[in-house]
């Protein structure tokens, strides 16, 4: 992947090596340590941990982090700090691509920050926790990644390459886009009317649509700055077949339970992102309208 010297975006907020605040909700309520495990397994590239944060708590949550400045800051440890500032860097892409297609569209894009952490911090949504992933929070439109998902990309799930660790940084964007265009919220409404199982599929489009908009950025970030290199593009279809439902369900139960997914399955994810990048265009991720996912 391509980024040279390209800008590091000044929307990051380090708070790496930072204490995570514990177990605490709102209002200094505990959160269960069964809600913390439903909320690994179910928000796991999830668009909103709230809505299992935030119902073990039992009362909205508040962020109550200590102001950071702006941008990396240096942790005196070359390979974090390396991988940091790569992150950043493909924040800035992100913020170039999405302004450029929202000012297209009209409308003016709102940069989320985005929240390097280690081990555990307070969000908007709640309690983040390393083993949920990376995530994003609607609640304060912040990205929240602890650096150690590279390391878990390359060894758990066998997807390496700085291309699929962009990916992963792209679809989080993407719920940012999503929650943006009021697209997410949406969902949310819809999600509380209608049975576990279509609430389930409604999710798996939230996903897929994240997905495909990922592809968009990297459509357009190749096509105005070159950022795509050979192998590239088989790395994020990598890290995206090895986070399908399916892939996680057999890795840790042995079958698969298809009305369970609420990501999409490996080659619904694939495909995904492929309509985007293949068309760099937003009509090409109305997953919600699609008969066929």
């Amino acid at each position: 992947m391509r980024l040279g010297d390209g800008r590091e975006s000044d929307n990051i907020e380090d708070r790496r090596g930072a204490r995570g605040g514990g177990m605490m909700g709102g209002g200094g309520r505990k959160i269960g340590i069964g809600t913390i495990v439903l909320a690994l397994v179910a928000m796991y590239f999830g668009v909103d941990p709230s809505v299992v944060l935030n119902m073990g708590a039992g009362v909205p949550q508040t962020s109550q982090q200590a102001p950071v400045s702006p941008g990396v800051q240096s942790t005196g440890r070359a390979e974090d700090d390396a991988l940091a500032r790569f992150t950043a860097q493909v924040l800035a892409d992100t913020e170039d691509t999405w302004n450029e297609l929202f000012r297209a569209g009209g409308k003016q894009y709102r940069e989320p920050k985005l929240v390097l952490y280690t081990g555990g911090t307070q969000t908007a949504c709640g309690t983040g926790q390393a083993a949920m992933g990376p995530f994003y929070c609607p609640g304060d439109e912040r990205v929240y990644l602890d650096l150690d998902f590279y390391r878990d990309l390359q060894a758990r799930f066998a997807a390496p390459g700085d291309f699929a660790q962009a990916y992963v940084i792209a679809h989080e964007i993407g719920h940012h886009v999503q929650h943006q265009l009021g697209i997410a919220e949406k969902v949310q409404v819809t999600k509380q009317r209608v049975s576990e199982r279509e609430a389930n599929q409604l999710q798996v489009r939230m996903e897929l649509q994240a997905d495909c908009f990922a592809g968009i950025w990297a459509h357009h970030a190749d096509r105005s700055r070159g950022i795509l290199e050979q192998g590239d593009i088989e790395e994020a279809l990598r890290a995206a077949s090895a986070i399908g439902d399916d892939t996680l369900q057999k890795q840790a139960q042995g079958y698969v339970v298809p009305e369970s997914f609420t990501h999409g399955s490996a080659e619904q994810r694939v495909r995904w992102f492929k309509r985007g990048l293949d068309s760099g265009e937003m009509k090409a991720c109305d997953s919600f309208g699609a008969r066929a996912l």
